[in-house]
């Protein structure tokens, strides 16, 4: 007998059926033995239509009680799922982030767990339950409802099995495992039996929609066994899991591509102690994330020229911040740049093959693909590029790196 966490997306419950779905497979691993414990996102697009509701409500709508509204999602879902479970004569009870005691800090929208109290779980797995918990949402100090942010469920389902000391995390989804690049931009790709946490780390930070990033990081802190498996067919789906020897004979696992990317070139910035932390600084006071960044060397002039990119969702607000702090730093003018994306490979052989950079660089060059910026890490190197050429680097990379081929 294992204790078994499963994570269902909201494509998973996406309607009556496919919760019915969700239900039979709960059920199953139930009856080989297994305790169970199930967390849902709320059904597709039901987020998405309970935040238009409250922007529509108002302009700038309190996170807090923003939180309360979107947290309903899930509440749905998870009543739902355990009467799906009850009328093919299982026993099932649902559960609230409050009611698990899944605590968090005060972050509206995207609040951080802190505790979890699984007495109550456990209490209904020793009656022979399903546990069914709602994923993205908990309660903070003060009692009030707190979300996850985007792809929040992952993060409390993860967060569950490390808490519940579970065998395994199952994340169930609209696709059967984790891949070495996107299928929709290389019909070559292929579906890896499994992947190390920092691979997975890497391709969730680079825009792999798979699994989300904090999900990864909890995984990895306690070392969950965690699967992603698709919800529609039994295919046994991807293990990310810790990096063992021959993930190291393997130099490439996958190819990431990003085309959320919005390039910012401040000039003649004044080459002094403290100017870069004033203006990263003032970014992520407003919760704007930076990505790339690369400063030239200082000219005899003693000014430098500092470039940066952020997603295109914050591309105004950041327009917005910079040119008032290059007026204040006494720095020249701001440029702004569209049309750029970011390709990367990963793996974690790289940290014992050599040439493995230059062999990248001279895939795109042979393609007639400029580089702008390199980024690189122990396990990964990033190029940004001109978005046109976006799906021909992935191709390219793909090819040249082997991941063509099915694996040894």
């Amino acid at each position: 007998m294992a204790l078994i966490v499963q994570k269902y997306g909201g494509t998973s419950v996406g309607d009556l059926d496919r919760i019915r779905n969700v239900a039979r497979r709960a059920l199953g691993a139930r009856k080989a033995g297994h305790d169970v414990v199930v967390v849902v996102s709320a059904m597709a697009g039901e987020t998405n239509r309970l935040l238009r509701l409250t922007t529509q409500l108002a302009k700038r709508p309190s996170q807090r009680e923003q939180d309360v509204v979107v947290s309903t999602g899930e509440q749905v879902s998870v009543g739902l799922l355990a009467l799906a479970i009850q009328e093919l004569k299982g026993k099932a009870r649902s559960f609230l982030g409050h009611q698990v005691r899944i605590l968090t800090d005060s972050a509206f929208s995207n609040a951080r767990i802190r505790s979890i109290d699984g007495e109550k779980l456990f209490d209904s797995l020793k009656r022979k339950e399903v546990a069914v918990v709602a994923g993205f949402q908990g309660i903070d100090d003060q009692g009030n409802i707190t979300t996850l942010g985007r792809g929040g469920s992952d993060t409390t389902a993860v967060a569950l099995a490390a808490a519940l000391k579970a065998d395994a995390c199952e994340i169930y989804t609209d696709v059967d495992g984790v891949y070495t690049t996107d299928p929709n931009l290389c019909a070559k790709a292929r579906k890896l039996d499994r992947i190390s946490y920092e691979e997975m780390l890497e391709l969730a930070s680079l825009g792999a929609k798979v699994l989300q990033i904090r999900s990864v990081e909890f995984a990895m802190k306690y070392k969950v066994p965690l699967w992603v498996k698709s919800s529609f067919n039994d295919d046994p789906g991807t293990l990310v899991c810790e990096e063992d020897k021959a993930m190291e004979d393997v130099v490439v696992s996958g190819i990431a591509l990003t085309r959320d990317e919005s390039r910012f070139v401040v000039r003649n910035v004044p080459d002094k102690p403290g100017i870069a932390a004033r203006i990263f600084g003032t970014l992520a006071e407003l919760g704007i994330v930076v990505d790339v960044i690369v400063q030239t060397p200082a000219h005899e002039d003693g000014r430098t020229d500092l470039a940066f990119t952020v997603g295109r969702a914050d591309v105004e607000r950041t327009n917005e911040q910079m040119r008032k702090i290059a007026k204040q730093i006494g720095a020249g003018k701001v440029e702004h740049e569209e049309g750029i994306a970011k390709v990367s490979i990963v793996g974690v052989g790289m940290r014992n093959h050599a040439g493995v950079a230059a062999k990248m660089f001279q895939v795109l060059a042979d393609e007639g693909v400029n580089i702008r910026v390199i980024s690189t890490s122990e396990i990964k190197v990033s190029c940004l590029i001109d978005e046109k050429y976006a799906e021909l680097a992935v191709r390219a990379l793909h090819t040249a790196f082997g991941l063509d081929k099915p694996a040894a």
